[in-house]
């Protein structure tokens, strides 16, 4: 791998975000939930996550996209050890609250950072394992379903049938490395990759759910070190939590995919 140039900082482009509380840098790695109105579900997954003592491990940064539940009121979050919330202020879906996180991270110090999602679908238990990866010197590693090991319990059916024979493999084949699971936010990243000029996440085109797609196909591809490790994906039976509607919301994952694989998100180095 060619000598990393890295991005000056002033030209980053960051969504504005307000940080509402924050108890410093105490680990070495931080977690990222992005979250909006996720209710119970991120309630539940800051217990789980208090069972496992995760906050020994990462310090649990939220990055709010603007909710009106209440899920996330102070007293709740500190008897859950979270470290941080954010708030993003300004527009973009998803790829914009993480960028905001990723921003936050990095400008703190970490070496990396675990992403999962708010909506209690994925088992926090794999936490310990993704930051053992990143500290053995791994870039990018991705929580799977399908690997042996891993569970998916509840997957809907046309969501299963578009990762196993659509999205994995044309990712998989675009990129050089062999996916098996590529939608699901529940992943690791090292400080080296974000920094990455030619990779360069900090573009405002990374907007709703372009960047993990992109970053799926851009890291292997510039020869980071990257694998998938098997983890457990539960979604609640007769509900589908997510925010990705079922037509619309998929025909624009699957745009974006095509555009990720034919190199229009790639930053001009």
């Amino acid at each position: 791998m060619n000598a990393v140039v890295t991005v000056d900082r002033a030209n980053w482009q960051v969504p504005q975000f307000n940080t509402v509380f924050s108890n410093g840098k105490q680990r070495r790695f931080s977690l990222v939930i992005p979250v909006i109105n996720e209710g119970n579900r991120i309630r539940n997954l800051l217990t789980r996550m208090t069972a496992l003592n995760t906050a020994a491990i990462v310090d649990i940064i939220i990055i709010d996209g603007g909710s009106t539940d209440g899920s996330l009121d102070r007293p709740f979050l500190d008897a859950h050890a979270v470290n941080t919330l954010l708030v993003k202020t300004g527009p973009g879906k998803l790829s914009a609250q993480l960028r905001c996180a990723y921003a936050f991270i990095l400008d703190q110090g970490y070496d990396g950072v675990v992403s999962i999602d708010g909506n209690d679908k994925d088992d926090p238990e794999a936490i310990g394992r993704f930051v053992e990866a990143l500290e053995a010197g791994i870039d990018f590693v991705q929580a799977s379903r399908y690997l042996a090991g891993g569970v998916a319990e509840n997957t809907p059916k046309l969501r299963d049938a578009a990762i196993r024979l659509v999205h994995a493999p044309m990712l998989s084949l675009f990129s050089g490395f062999h996916w098996t699971d590529t939608t699901q936010g529940f992943r690791a990243y090292s400080r080296r990759i974000l920094l990455d000029a030619r990779v360069a996440p900090f573009r405002d085109v990374f907007a709703t759910y372009e960047l993990l797609a992109y970053l799926s196909y851009r890291v292997p591809k510039l020869g980071y070190r990257c694998i998938e490790l098997p983890t457990v994906r539960r979604y609640p039976k007769g509900e589908v939590p997510t925010k990705i509607s079922a037509f619309r919301g998929n025909f624009s994952v699957l745009a974006v995919l095509f555009r990720t694989c034919f190199g229009h998100y790639n930053p001009v180095v």
